[in-house]
């Protein structure tokens, strides 16, 4: 592709106020980028401002460095904390999985199939149990089993394969460790975690045997970047199906297994694709 064709996406947070929206457009316009998308949302809660415009840079600002010096004064006028983003740049996301392979299964599949568009550099497992799937997809696997004892130096371990590869994003595909506190704030806004929609009504061994027990007629999944708090942070994505009382545990366990491997994949492509914008303890999500 051509420089002259070089396709942005600049994403954009700050207090909201009038004049952002013409002040970027009117910056593009008179620098020659052609603007292709752009979603804005105003929250009238939290006072901030959130914007995503998608531009082809044109005759002009067709490098990061260009762009950065000619808009640092409208970031500053606004406050704006903003980045561009190459929009033809496959983000690399790390993957780290347990003994379910549901959702790896998937986010190869859609990777192998351009479907999603990243690079996975690796793959981290506490266990054996998905080298034959990885490494016949040609992907490194790094086995870092964890116990008690080793937690600290494993995640040490862990966090070298994450710096090591480059990576943009740490994706959980049923990764069933708990992060330590210090890992969690290291990962900070790039890292994301899927499990049922359950919680936290059942928790611990066999969550769907549980609902089943009770009768649940909805079941889900989540998908929502990692934080100290357990479980509990920004939701990106999320999908429910009925079920009813014909169905087995089994019947439910396979039915959100499918849910966990869609959200979670779709969850991983909105954050790749620069959608999700961190909202105090939510998120603004700008979809397709």
């Amino acid at each position: 592709m051509s420089e002259l064709s070089k396709t942005f996406i600049l994403t954009i947070t700050c207090p909201d106020t009038f004049g952002i929206v013409a002040s970027v457009t009117s910056f593009l316009a008179d620098e020659g980028a052609f603007v292709t998308k752009l979603e804005q949302f105003g929250d009238p809660e939290s006072k901030r401002f959130f914007m995503r415009v998608k531009f082809e840079a044109g005759r002009a600002l067709r490098t990061e460095a260009e762009f950065s010096e000619k808009f640092t004064p409208i970031g500053g006028r606004f406050s704006m904390d903003w980045k561009l983003h190459d929009y033809f740049r496959k983000p690399r996301v790390v993957l780290l999985v347990s003994k379910f392979g549901h959702c790896l299964h998937d986010m190869l599949h859609r990777v192998a199939s351009n479907n999603l568009r990243i690079e996975i550099p690796a793959i981290i497992s506490n266990h054996e149990d998905m080298r034959g799937i990885v490494e016949w997809n040609g992907i490194p696997y790094y086995h870092l089993p964890v116990n008690r004892d080793n937690k600290a130096e494993q995640e040490t371990k862990l966090l070298d394969v994450i710096n090591e590869h480059k990576t943009d994003l740490v994706g959980l595909a049923r990764y069933m460790q708990v992060l330590s506190t210090d890992l969690c704030r290291e990962l900070e806004g790039r890292c994301i975690n899927i499990h049922h929609s359950f919680l936290p009504s059942f928790k611990g061994a066999k969550p769907y045997h549980q609902a089943h027990k009770r009768g649940v007629k909805l079941i889900g999944g989540t998908a929502h970047y990692v934080t100290a708090d357990l479980d509990e942070g920004p939701i990106i994505h999320q999908a429910v199906e009925r079920v009813d009382h014909t169905m087995t545990a089994e019947d439910m366990v396979e039915i959100g297994r499918d849910i966990e491997s869609v959200v979670f994949s779709r969850a991983i492509q909105m954050h790749c694709e620069h959608r999700v914008f961190r909202n105090d303890s939510k998120t603004v999500i700008f979809r397709r």
